[in-house]
């Protein structure tokens, strides 16, 4: 196919690389004839960007230059997952055993010929039934498992799908700005990218204000790098900390850097054999840290490395933190293991040294190789015994209590990136949040204002307000905002505009168009490639300026400012008054600051103040606000000077309610055990008249309140260091912290974080939207995004998203978060009941009777019924209310309570209890023979053993009722029915047992019970729920 466009993928490629100089780069650039030069190569115009209607012009640029999509790696197959799954060491000796034991039924020893003769008359040969059965059993457990892993990448390729689809981009076509799937984007497209965005694929600037970027994820260099039209390379993947662009894409998906990156780990479905030989030229060179999955995506670093320096820099990058939770199983998984092996190992040992005893000692009989079929089998009861003891069910539990969680809370809003994020908010003890918008509507109204030296607490009218200054605060607001902030006229006529961008902003020109004024006229006017330059907003500066050329003064410049009131006000020297300039003293600050400023502060509003700044020739300078221009003005390095001296337009109290909802989501919080603290940028009597209307704060309370700078003061020492013990002084009573910097939050959040004040210690959740607020997302033991007015750093760097950014959705999670843990703890209680009797009966039958009253077979089914039926039945219960009337358990409380603990002793007592009354006077009770074998070589079912068998499992069955409670509630059906799946699994396994019992015969080592047996069965497993009853009058201190 012929090429549309004269230039091709590699010398695009070649173009956009990560480690050339600049001077290297614009060596490479000026052979395509720069800038220009490319763009008539990519025929796009910068003005207008691409034709949209023009749909050869776009499938010629996507047939030539590929779509900005790197194909992920293809999921494992059914039968990998399989394979893996087999390779558990428990499951390789259980098939070793079930393969020699198969292989020795089918042995028989000449010189018993004539007895094997006479015994198969008697009975056929059934001995292959129990290794067959053991082999199946197997291969349940490798399907089951399976079958999990297969859904669960499903479900995380659905999720990142989810995610992907969910990032948009601006992108210029046809003269309009619109948003686009950043999937969609093709070589040749005009990108605005802001401050917060993630670089969706290579490109060039093409036009840029105050551009910096962190390629810290390519090169590992941390300093921010300022990007311009001399510097212009962008490379995807990277991030935009400060500033804003027009991009001209160059290279999308894998033939971006990123595509490289991700081709060269072979993360990406390309040629193997390309990423060989690729990986072949640069041997020495490691790419660090690079993850297809979002949940460890971490930086990117291209560095040097030693070989032997390699694995332990891979292995590093491996370890990740684990959760509260699976701290806390894995903790007890080693601890049961343990103490399975042991009491496996002694099974084994007991009941060989016991047939030893007695074929040898008391029967004097010959040792040959008949003595392998008896010591196999009892290999197989003492793996069977560590298969039951091993909690491998656990890790099940967990991940369908969790996919349970994660499927329902995104009805709630709650985006999970992260599958341990929902328990560990569970166990959360604090929450450190946002105001605006998560707290509040995010829905910004100026409803007062200080303009014309006047305080109007409703706003003035049109004609109020000097012709002059209306001109100014439409210039000041409508130039020196983002030109995507823009608001759109209401579909129908009692509706408000819909506010689209940065709300404060909208809030904004709403004024403007409340006083008369037009911002779309007047940005068509200054169109922002006229703009001299920009100073984008931060949280250091608090504040956004931009520099246009003089409406009426030939070589002059402008500056509009607007940020913080008290800190743009602070700056000013003069304020306008009617059509006059005055002097603003610091006495004149003073005043504003405390009757405007503060009033409307304490009423809960935002106060932004509006100024101007005029640079004008020596030879045109009339008035002394006015700044003499001398030369080009160092725009980077004398930043505080150009915002000095400045004229006061107006100050806007901005109203951002609180949302109705969020009152009863604290009083939740609070009730629930968990603090909720305000960390904002906003005035601190902003700040504390919303936490009051939230109830963060209440009349009675003994709390704190603090602006960042005070914070920091009392933090550290004489060093200037952040001590622990100082900060141990304020976080506790802290519920305020105001004009606070996101440094501030993380110090916040690390230091409560590592506090032993808390024996238990403390679960930190955080929620940011910023691109600064990273480092605190990732600190916290969960961070959420908002999902509407978040960065794309933000969201790279927190655990859920807050698709509503609304705080009721994080108590939600607290919900879900705490269903999770309860849930795994249900199974947990319900799992070490059933180990603690079947292991106990299996050891103690073989000290007592030479052989286990449980088959390997048998213990292999309600091993299933743990793992697998259990986990779905108990994982799956859905969260009420109640869950939010308890404490939160903390980081370091044991996982089993100790009234956890009192059930499952009370429980496995009951059933011991159980099991060795009908073991040892089964039959003179339920008049039946006697199932105890004299020889443990030969073993048949009977009626006495399937009777214990039974007892166990309905008891078992009862049990998994009781353990639908955790918490010494006494009405163990209560929401029963509210769980379909739990029923159902109930029903369906009682049914499953009454066929294997019934007509299991030699495969399940079970014979047919009377109705009468069944009955006291069945006596036996209700007398479960009695007990349960029972056991709730004992007390521990």
């Amino acid at each position: 196919m012929e090429s549309k466009f004269p230039i091709s993928i590699k010398e695009l490629t070649d173009l956009m690389q990560v480690q050339l100089k600049p001077d290297e780069q614009q060596e490479f650039l000026n052979r395509h004839g720069h800038i220009e030069g490319l763009c008539k190569k990519l025929q796009v115009d910068t003005q207008t960007g691409l034709d949209s209607n023009d749909k050869s012009d776009l499938d010629s640029r996507e047939a030539q230059f590929g779509r900005n999509e790197i194909p992920p790696k293809p999921p494992k197959s059914f039968f990998h997952l399989m394979w893996e799954a087999v390779q558990d060491t428990t499951l390789i000796i259980l098939i070793i055993s079930a393969v020699i034991s198969l292989a020795l039924s089918f042995y028989h020893d000449p010189s018993q010929k004539a007895d094997e003769e006479f015994s198969q008359i008697e009975e056929p040969n059934v001995e292959w039934i129990e290794g067959a059965a053991i082999l199946i059993a197997v291969l349940v457990v490798v399907l089951v498992t399976s079958f999990n892993d297969w859904s669960k990448e499903r479900q995380f390729r659905g999720l990142q799908s989810k995610i992907d689809s969910d990032q948009r981009i601006s992108v210029l076509r046809n003269g309009q700005i619109i948003q686009l799937p950043v999937k969609d984007i093709l070589v040749g497209d005009i990108c605005q990218i802001f401050y917060g965005h993630l670089i969706p694929a290579d490109g060039l600037v093409v036009e840029s204000n105050d551009l910096k970027v962190d390629e810290s994820s390519l090169t590992g260099e941390t300093n921010l790098i300022k990007k311009s039209i001399e510097r212009p390379m962008l490379f995807s993947g990277t991030h935009v900390m400060e500033g804003s662009a027009k991009m001209l894409v160059t290279a999308i998906g894998i033939n971006s850097q990123t595509g490289i990156i991700m081709s060269l780990l072979g993360a990406t479905d390309s040629d193997e054999k390309k990423d060989d030989s690729a990986t072949k030229k640069d041997n020495n060179k490691v790419y660090k840290g690079v993850s297809t999955n979002d949940q460890d995506a971490e930086a990117i670093e291209l560095t040097t490395k030693k070989p032997d320096e390699e694995e332990k820099g891979e292995s590093k990058l491996k370890k990740k933190e684990q959760s509260v939770l699976q701290a806390k199983l894995t903790k007890l998984a080693i601890q049961i293991g343990y103490a399975g092996m042991t009491i496996a190992i002694c099974t084994v040992i007991v009941l060989i040294i016991r047939f030893c005893i007695k074929e040898y000692a008391q029967e004097k009989k010959p040792l040959n190789a008949t003595i392998l079929n008896p010591l196999i089998k009892f290999l197989i009861t003492g793996i069977t015994v560590l298969v039951v003891a091993v909690p491998e069910g656990l890790p099940l539990a967990v991940t369908i209590s969790l996919a349970y969680a994660v499927k329902k809370m995104m009805k709630d809003n709650n985006l999970v990136r992260h599958l341990d994020a929902c328990e560990t908010m569970g166990n959360a003890t604090a929450i450190c949040s946002d105001k605006t918008g998560t707290l509040t509507t995010n829905r910004m109204t100026v409803v007062q204002c200080y303009v014309n030296a006047k305080y109007y607490e409703n706003l003035p009218n049109p004609d109020d307000v000097p012709v002059q200054i209306r001109k100014l605060v439409d210039a000041g607001i409508s130039i020196n905002s983002n030109y995507a902030s823009k608001l759109e006229k209401p579909e129908k006529p009692n509706q408000l505009p819909t506010q689209l961008g940065n709300k404060t902003e909208c809030g904004l020109l709403g004024f403007v168009e409340h006083l008369g004024g037009n911002y779309a006229s007047t940005r068509e006017s200054h169109p922002t490639n006229t703009f001299v330059h920009v100073y984008t907003f931060n949280s250091s500066r608090k504040s956004m300026s931009t520099c246009i050329r003089h409406p009426t003064i030939p070589g002059a410049l402008r500056l509009f400012t607007k940020g913080a009131s008290e800190m743009v006000l602070n700056k000013c020297k003069y304020i306008m008054v009617g059509d006059k300039i005055k002097e603003f003293t610091h006495s004149d600050f003073n005043h504003v600051n405390k009757n405007v400023i503060e009033p409307m502060a304490c009423e809960g509003l935002r106060t932004i103040c509006v100024a101007y700044k005029d640079f004008v020739p020596s030879e045109h300078k009339k008035y002394d606000h006015e700044q003499v221009l001398k030369g080009d003005l160092n725009w980077d390095d004398d930043e505080a000077n150009l915002n000095n001296g400045l004229t006061c337009i107006c100050i806007c109290g901005i109203q951002d309610p609180v949302r109705p909802e969020v009152p009863e989501a604290i009083r939740k919080c609070k009730s629930a055990g968990i603090v909720v603290r305000m960390v904002t940028g906003d005035n601190v009597n902003t700040a504390r008249s919303i936490a009051r209307s939230c109830g963060i704060i209440g009349v009675n309370d003994d709390f704190l309140v603090l602006e960042g700078k005070e914070f920091n003061q009392q933090i550290k020492n004489e060093n200037g260091e952040v001590c622990q013990e100082k900060v141990d002084q304020i976080w506790p009573k802290l519920r305020v912290l105001a004009r606070s910097s996101p440094q501030d939050k993380y110090v916040l959040v690390k230091h409560i974080i590592s506090s032993k004040l808390n024996p238990n210690r403390e679960v930190v959740a955080v929620t940011g939207d910023g691109t600064n607020d990273g480092p605190a997302l990732k600190k916290a033991d969960v961070g959420f995004a908002m999902g509407i007015q978040g960065t794309d750093v933000a969201k790279e760097a927190s655990d859920i998203i807050l698709t509503d950014d609304n705080f009721n959705s994080i108590v939600k999670a607290v919900m879900w978060g705490r269903n999770v843990y309860d849930s795994i703890a249900k199974f947990l209680q319900f799992q070490m009941t059933v180990n603690c009797v079947s292991v106990t009966t299996a050891f103690l039958g073989a000290c007592i009777v030479g052989e286990s009253p449980l088959r390997a077979v048998q213990m292999l089914w309600v091993n299933l019924i743990m793992d697998t039926l259990a986990s779905l039945a108990l994982a799956t219960e859905p969260p009420t209310e109640d869950l939010l009337d308890r404490k939160p358990y903390g980081r370091t409380k044991a996982l089993i309570s100790r009234t956890m603990m009192k059930n499952i002793i009370g429980h496995a007592v009951y059933q011991l209890i159980v099991i060795f009354v009908i073991l040892f006077f089964g039959p003179q009770l339920f008049d039946m023979d006697n199932g105890i074998p004299e020889d443990a070589t030969h073993f048949k079912p009977t009626q006495h053993f399937t009777m214990i068998f039974n007892s166990f499992v309905l008891m078992t069955l009862f049990n998994e009722i009781n353990s639908r409670k955790i918490h010494g509630e006494r009405n163990v059906f209560k929401g029963f029915f509210s769980n379909p799946i739990f029923y159902c699994i109930w029903i369906v396994t009682l049914c499953l047992q009454f066929v294997i019992v019934q007509f299991g015969s030699y495969a399940f080592a079970c014979h047919w019970l009377t109705l009468e047996q069944w009955a006291w069965c069945i006596l036996f497993g209700v007398g479960t729920l009695l007990w349960g009853q029972v056991i709730l009058f004992i007390k521990f201190k």
